[in-house]
């Protein structure tokens, strides 16, 4: 019922995940980042435990196909599962069971790598890659044109709901932790609207975090 990317952004290290489906608040349970290590997906009837399971592997040095197959020996049910990793130099490994949902598919592509089930069609996950690899700018607005591609393509079988997008970068927050839970009408266009307005303001909450003395503040009432 879903479909995700994860990536890194060659310039700058920033490590993300994207995803949305007809699941409500979907990245909850399916999006895992962290800086300098790496970026997880864990979807298809999820077990959310792969997400620190896998970036704690890439910790101690495993590299992401290895991360796979020692989730795959320590874990029970993988046939049900679809996980996605990319580590801290941009190396891809994906797992989908055989008992993924529906039409599923994957595609790898540079620093780049999508899955999906329940999907319209296999396309799906490749037209994310691409687009993905196509766009310029901020890691956020490339996974977010990836999502929008791959909604154009034909996405999942039925209507989203949800959508999300994490993104991690020097600190030990995810930089960018941004949802739509639930929405009758597109969550990937809701998120494009958050993304909108949080966009010029990631630096300022970084820096209200790392020294609140030269902050900026947004004027909103009782801020002087």
């Amino acid at each position: 019922m879903t479909f995700s990317l994860v990536a890194r952004c060659k310039e700058t290290g920033m490590l993300g995940t994207a995803v949305t489906s007809s699941s409500p608040a979907v990245a909850a349970r399916c999006s895992y980042t962290r800086s300098n290590v790496g970026a997880v997906s864990t979807q298809n009837v999820t077990d959310p435990s792969l997400g620190k399971k896998s970036l704690d592997f890439l910790e101690t040095g495993l590299t992401s196909t290895q991360v796979v197959e020692k989730i795959k020996s320590t874990n029970k049910h993988l046939e049900y599962r679809q996980v996605l990793i990319i580590d801290s130099n941009g190396n891809t490994a994906i797992h989908s069971g055989n008992n993924s949902l529906g039409i599923w598919s994957e595609a790898i592509g540079d620093n780049v790598i999508s899955a999906g089930n329940l999907l319209a069609n296999k396309e799906v996950t490749k037209v994310i890659v691409s687009a993905f690899e196509q766009n310029k700018g901020h890691l956020a607005d490339r996974m977010l044109a990836g999502l929008q591609a791959g909604l154009d393509a034909g996405g999942e079988e039925g209507p989203i709901h949800s959508a999300g997008i994490k993104i991690s970068h020097q600190v030990s927050w995810p930089i960018i932790d941004l949802r739509c839970d639930w929405t009758e009408e597109c969550p990937v266009k809701k998120l494009f609207e958050i993304w909108k307005v949080y966009k010029p303001q990631v630096h300022d909450y970084l820096q209200r975090a790392m020294d609140p003395v030269d902050a900026p503040s947004y004027g909103v009432p009782g801020d002087k």
